[in-house]
């Protein structure tokens, strides 16, 4: 069966459609994710044999119903995980990650018996920071940003917003050639300072709606912003790497 497949900025969004921080609804962010995908049965009228030969996860079903979602279970994030595109995400990785490795942020939930959205957003972005940060420097990176881990509203910025944030810079990049191919690279990276770079610039919009925070915190919610999009960049070529590798082994007849 076909698998249901969601970029960063199209899971991000649905987080926060369920938070209800996003006006748009769950089901609606669904609809457009699957549909970019099917265009031509949407012309031909096809899309009933095409959604039913999609393998859609028991999440997604009650999303789909207008279930309410209140929390989410590791088993739950996984799923969702799964959907996300260069993303490998586990259950038994993260089981690791809530009872030891970080356990201060992710060991105990926070919606009832179920993990919060800004949990599912944490587990998100340590499975795309862990590309290219050890685990330390993620837990460094997180106190930088979250502060005190048992508190939710000392916050730089919500993990939820965070992921979306980065989540959109990565696209940027993606559409963006100069980024892509030049910045990207390192060229800009290497100078000095990052406020003068392409991708530095690409940030600005984000940083104009943390205008409550200081001049310092800003700037380290930038820095984290570029550190965690070159991670997903570090995924995308990883996953690439490895879709040419076993071409390689396939195609050895």
């Amino acid at each position: 069966m076909e698998s249901f497949t969601l970029t960063r900025i199209e899971m991000s969004c649905l987080l926060l459609s369920l938070t209800g921080v996003s006006p748009q609804k769950p089901l609606n962010i669904l609809q457009e994710a699957w549909t970019k995908f099917h265009h031509d049965e949407v012309r031909s009228g096809t899309t009933l044999p095409a959604f039913l030969s999609t393998d859609i996860p028991p999440i997604l079903h009650k999303i789909i119903k207008g279930g309410t979602v209140k929390g989410l279970s590791l088993g739950e994030i996984a799923a969702l995980g799964h959907l996300i595109e260069y993303s490998n995400l586990s259950v038994t990785a993260m089981q690791n990650w809530v009872k030891r490795d970080f356990k201060e942020y992710l060991g105990s939930p926070k919606a009832g018996k179920k993990y919060s959205f800004n949990q599912a957003a944490l587990l998100f972005m340590i499975d795309d920071l862990k590309s290219a940060l050890d685990f330390e420097s993620i837990r460094q990176l997180f106190q930088l940003l979250f502060l005190m881990p048992e508190r939710d509203d000392d916050d730089l910025i919500e993990p939820a917003q965070m992921y979306s944030s980065y989540a959109g810079l990565f696209e940027e990049i993606k559409s963006n050639p100069v980024l892509h191919t030049q910045r990207i690279g390192g060229r800009d990276l290497h100078k000095n300072t990052w406020k003068d770079s392409s991708l530095a610039r690409a940030t600005e919009g984000i940083l104009t709606r943390l205008n409550h925070l200081s001049k310092t915190q800003r700037e380290m919610v930038q820095n984290a912003l570029l550190v965690a999009a070159i991670s997903v960049q570090t995924c995308y070529f990883q996953s690439l790497a490895k879709q040419y590798f076993n071409a390689v082994l396939f195609l050895d007849f």
